[in-house]
């Protein structure tokens, strides 16, 4: 597994650093995400987010050694988020129609909330090989979570019969699309697209009532 060290100190970090390093770490990230946005990722250097903290350049590089590791945090986060995210609805036992609108409401919060709607989640293509392998394989894993999602709902005759995998790739295609729209000082708040997105996406999946069915 990827990880990227703290390079401050050979010794271990207390509890309390390492909180406080966490902490500092996501500030860094919002403020990168601001950055991304208003100019791009290849556009964005370090000096630029230094500049959006108020800070050096200096202190950036106690944390991160670069852009591409600051990219590289920002998607290995979100992805553990959310997979958390998937897992424990696999685990409810709620109806499944419920548990993949929980799942996409998820995915849309930790992506536009935490990053402010920044378009560091499509950006995989722009690391490097290794941290690039690590991220792929971990977004690969929580697209099949999904895919596994919905496939038990069509066994469970809750959806309709489909391609889970092709409904999967439509789903993660529109949530991750809001990456590239999205605005924090626009019209609907991150909860508001959250909702109407997962009752649209799966309202779609949803199998016809039986004839005769209770209602």
């Amino acid at each position: 597994m990827v990880q990227i060290l703290n390079r401050g100190s050979i010794r271990p970090a207390s509890p309390r650093l390492q909180r406080r390093n966490e902490q500092r770490r996501l500030e860094i990230l919002q403020a990168a995400a601001k950055v991304f946005r208003r100019r791009g990722y290849a556009a964005s250097g370090m000096r630029e987010i230094a500049d959006e903290l108020d800070s050096s350049a200096g202190n950036l590089y106690y944390y991160f050694r670069g852009k591409d590791e600051i990219l590289y945090f920002c998607q290995d986060r979100a992805l553990d988020l959310m997979q958390a995210a998937v897992g424990e609805a696999l685990r409810s036992a709620a109806p499944y129609a419920k548990k993949l609108e929980s799942v996409i409401r998820a995915h849309v919060r930790i992506m536009l909330g935490e990053l402010e709607g920044a378009t560091a989640h499509l950006e995989v293509d722009a690391l490097p090989e290794e941290l690039r392998r690590a991220v792929v394989g971990k977004r690969d894993a929580y697209e099949h979570s999904i895919r596994k999602l919905v496939a038990a709902g069509v066994k469970a005759s809750e959806f309709e019969p489909c391609d889970a995998a092709l409904v999967t790739r439509a789903i993660l295609g529109a949530v991750n699309w809001t990456a590239r729209w999205y605005r924090p000082d626009g019209a609907q708040p991150v909860a508001q697209i959250a909702a109407a997105l997962s009752d649209y996406l799966v309202r779609g999946l949803l199998a016809a009532p039986q004839a005769g069915a209770a209602p």
